[in-house]
């Protein structure tokens, strides 16, 4: 859970620089924003993934998957699943694979077309609050405590290739070429060359890395043990900045959109960032959070233990300079 916001601070660091300190956290109550539209979808929620012309929610109690109409805002398909969405969403191939937890791991694949279940294999992922990630013809994901790391056609669903990453690395992200790993256990980010499984980079980042996003020409990571989002160059593969969030504790996520950079967590259940300058403009503190995306111009933001996604209009999510302006 979390501890406190008010001492959070923006760090930018560079060779030879010291830190300066920062101004605290402008905060505001969750309970202040209105969303266009909330959901019920289960239990829980958790899990978000926009497609190219849907918003695919994963809940619990029951195990499904949702899919969402961002033109109407209303959920068009409720697809059973044997198990527990636990590490992630991930498109490709005209279908929505989803990790599943349970006695035995597996990978679920769900037919877009068709919105159905088309199959259930192996082999599923390392733990809960892993990940799955794909460059569109190959999904990528942790499948042991080892940190192994494998390519898996999304045509075929077969293992094509397998990648040693630090043991206790859960998830991946894919982004321009490369397959970024974050070592919960090690508090590293390994990048993998996608075209060929090369590891080219390891880069120190801090305690409990876990969810990560690309954008602005870096990678962002959330650290869950300090609280700190860590930007990555993504070209350089040098951490070039700590913004100290204050978002310490399990679960979580992070997105990148319209400029800005948001990571959720219970008790801090958004958080904008400026991804130009590192400062955090805005958070929102109180119950809700825990997985979200950027897309159709919305945060859609899912309230785990409540079971909830809800969608908050970019414009209506501002900062101390007002509302968020659209990225140039």
């Amino acid at each position: 859970m979390l501890t406190s916001f008010m001492a959070a601070a923006v760090l930018f660091t560079s060779a030879g620089l010291g830190a300066a300190a920062a101004p605290p956290i402008p905060q505001a109550p969750f309970a202040s924003l209105v969303p266009t539209v909330r959901l019920s979808l289960g239990k829980t929620a958790d899990w978000v993934l926009p497609t190219g012309d849907a918003v695919w929610v994963a809940s619990s109690g029951p195990f499904a998957a949702h899919r969402i109409d961002p033109v109407t805002n209303r959920v068009l398909a409720t697809v059973p699943l044997p198990g527990e969405a636990c590490a992630g969403l991930a498109a490709a191939a005209g279908s929505l694979w989803i990790p599943l937890c349970g006695q035995v791991s597996s990978l679920a694949r769900i037919d877009l077309a068709t919105n159905r279940l088309a199959d259930v294999q192996g082999p599923g992922p390392a733990a809960a609050e892993g990940g799955i990630a794909t460059d569109g013809e190959s999904l990528w994901m942790i499948i042991d405590g080892t940190g192994a790391l494998v390519r898996i056609d999304a045509r075929t669903g077969r293992v094509s290739q397998t990648v040693q990453t630090p043991p206790g690395s859960y998830n991946p992200l894919y982004s321009e070429g490369v397959v970024w790993v974050t070592g919960h256990a090690s508090g590293v980010v390994t990048a993998v060359e996608a075209a060929t499984g090369q590891i080219l980079a390891t880069v120190p980042v801090g305690d409990g890395p876990r969810f990560l996003t690309a954008g602005a020409g870096a990678i962002w990571v959330l650290l869950q043990g300090t609280g700190e989002v860590v930007r990555i160059d993504a070209h350089t593969h040098q951490v070039v900045a700590r913004i100290a969030a204050g978002l310490v504790g399990k679960g979580g996520d992070i997105t990148f959109g319209e400029g800005a950079v948001w990571p959720t967590l219970f008790g801090a259940p958004l958080t904008r960032i400026d991804a130009g300058t590192g400062r955090i403009l805005r958070q929102w503190t109180g119950p809700g959070g825990d997985s979200l995306t950027f897309a159709f111009g919305a945060i859609w933001l899912t309230d785990y233990k409540a079971g909830t996604v809800a969608r908050y209009p970019a414009a209506t999510l501002e900062g101390p300079g007002g509302p968020l302006s659209p990225a140039p």
